[in-house]
């Protein structure tokens, strides 16, 4: 991919027998937003932080505009604003402190950083609560602040490690508008997260990686053209799930059908009107049905599809 800001090819990470990475390739263009999606334990902090050079891999290339990357690499890791996962803030300072003394690290000029320090506090929402300390914020501010400290230095590269986990509702909306807002003025992001409706809100592309191996890769329609014009039927059950599933493995149309906490999910042609059969299938077999939901194809279809689990197992 030509103007490409980061570029990792073939990384791989074990930790002992532990095999956390095999083989992750994937790139990322000037002014887009690439999101790997999975579920926890997939792969991708392990990728994040060899791509941020804070992980020494077994293997594998990473370059970030033009730089290797690395450990001990400090002009690759300048092009790159990590947001990691954990919040990286000093609790007993100000905003606007934690923003300085990142800044100064940095090694912005004084006169630089208090102009950076101005313009991302107003990004993030934050300009009016700059003065106060950052342990009486809520979690959302604090993950609001965590986003202006990975953007004081002006990356090339903004790298979001599950930003929007444990926030309540309001805070995550706020975040994800910010991301939105970043990527329409040009910011190249790589966004991590297990939750699709991110994916698909946010995404040019999508890398779709499980067990440490990205399974499928494209824009949401390429993605979802893989599962074809199907349904996802969830039906939430109890009893003898294993018997509706072997069941319904063999109806007429189902490509797909999986056992999953608290249910069956299946993939279909024409969900809608499976139903009467899949009703009179639990029946037979001993599952008791207490709700049924049918959606069209997205990307929890396509890791379905792709994986033969749900996307948050």
């Amino acid at each position: 991919m030509n103007g490409s800001v980061l570029v990792a090819r073939d990384l791989r990470k074990r930790f002992g027998a532990n095999v956390a990475v095999d083989g992750v390739s994937f790139e990322i263009a000037a002014g887009e937003t690439y999101g790997l999606l999975g579920p926890n334990g997939a792969g991708k902090t392990t990728t994040v932080s060899m791509v941020c050079g804070l992980m020494e891999r077994d293997a594998g290339e990473v370059i970030v505009a033009g730089e290797p990357m690395g450990t001990g690499r400090p002009a690759a890791k300048r092009g790159i604003g990590l947001v990691p996962q954990e919040v990286a803030l000093y609790p007993d300072l100000t905003a606007r402190e934690n923003l300085r003394f990142f800044g100064r690290l940095y090694g912005i000029g004084r006169s630089e950083l208090g102009r950076r320090t101005d313009a991302v506090l107003e990004l993030v929402g934050l300009a009016d609560r700059a003065s106060e300390r950052v342990d009486t914020y809520s979690g959302g501010m604090k993950r609001r602040l965590n986003i202006a400290v990975g953007l004081l230095h002006a990356p090339k590269l903004l790298v979001l490690d599950e930003p929007t986990v444990g926030v309540d509702p309001q805070s995550r909306n706020a975040i994800l508008e910010q991301v939105a807002t970043l990527a329409s003025e040009g910011m190249s992001v790589l966004y991590t997260t297990h939750y699709m409706e991110e994916a698909e809100r946010l995404c040019d592309r999508v890398g779709i990686i499980d067990s440490g191996r990205i399974v499928a890769e494209g824009t949401r329609r390429e993605l979802v053209a893989q599962v074809g014009h199907h349904d996802r039927i969830e039906i939430t059950a109890g009893g003898h799930l294993d018997r509706l599933v072997t069941a319904a493995k063999e109806l007429p149309g189902v490509s797909d059908a999986s056992e999953v906490d608290g249910g069956v999910h299946l993939i279909a042609a024409e969900g809608r009107g499976l139903l009467p059969k899949l009703f009179e299938l639990a029946e037979r077999h001993g599952a008791e049905i207490s709700s049924v939901d049918v959606v069209e194809p997205d990307l929890e279809a396509v890791f379905l599809h792709l994986t033969g689990k749900a996307l948050r197992d």
